[in-house]
């Protein structure tokens, strides 16, 4: 897979992209990782991406020729695979376990984080695919919801867990969180672990584990099971 993020604060991602599974990710070549700097797009000898909204109103909007100059220099570079460009924004759908599982299909992606007010409305009508949240609240831009991004999608490339089997006992598989977990001692400060855990009977603790799943997506996630 291939990534391009395109940003007014790159070096917001060197710390994120050079630690942990998405840095192995990378040194494994399951996935190459490009930063761009829209200020390198502008026209302006200022190197300026917003401007005032027409009609008046707070804030400023991001201009639309640097962002479709981006994506467009983006895709004359790769010719081989078609990407999906996603516009990071609080409008967008929010993102979910299936929706990274989609995500993580497609060969190259593009991702435009927003910022200021927001970007101009034809960006969304012509140049972006689909648009993409990560919660109901509203952030100072797209870096981080770009990051959160990537990090569910990469993850699920095949290669990248140690344990390919891992995948399917996360939260979310199946639409329920993952049932609980518990490892050595077992006494610690007069807390012990469930004794069928001890047991040595995997298929008892097997039937434990989808019923404690149960127990705890209908506890915590009642919404959940209305989505099935």
């Amino acid at each position: 897979m291939r990534i391009d993020i395109i940003t007014i604060f790159p070096k917001m991602f060197e710390p994120v992209l050079n630690e942990s599974m998405i840095k192995r990710a990378q040194h494994k070549n399951k996935v190459k990782i490009h930063i761009h700097d829209l200020r390198d797009y502008s026209a302006d000898k200022h190197r300026k991406v917003d401007d005032r909204p027409f009609g008046g109103g707070s804030g400023m909007l991001m201009r639309p020729e640097p962002i479709f100059k981006a994506v467009e220099k983006i895709k004359s570079q790769v010719t081989n695979r078609k990407p999906q460009v996603i516009l990071l924004c609080p409008q967008g759908k929010t993102l979910n376990q299936k929706t990274a599982k989609k995500l993580a299909k497609y060969k190259h992606l593009i991702l435009i984080c927003g910022h200021y007010e927001g970007v101009d409305e034809r960006v969304r009508q012509y140049l972006v695919d689909e648009e993409v949240s990560i919660g109901d609240y509203v952030l100072t831009g797209g870096e981080l919801p770009a990051m959160v991004l990537v990090d569910a999608v990469v993850r699920l490339l095949p290669g990248v867990l140690g344990d390919k089997n891992s995948l399917n006992f996360e939260s979310f598989e199946g639409n329920l969180l993952e049932y609980p977990h518990y490892t050595r001692p077992a006494k610690f400060k007069n807390m012990g672990v469930p004794d069928i855990l001890l047991s040595g009977d995997h298929k008892e603790i097997e039937i434990w584990r989808k019923k404690t799943a149960l127990k705890r997506t209908k506890e915590r996630r009642p919404d959940l099971f209305s989505s099935k």
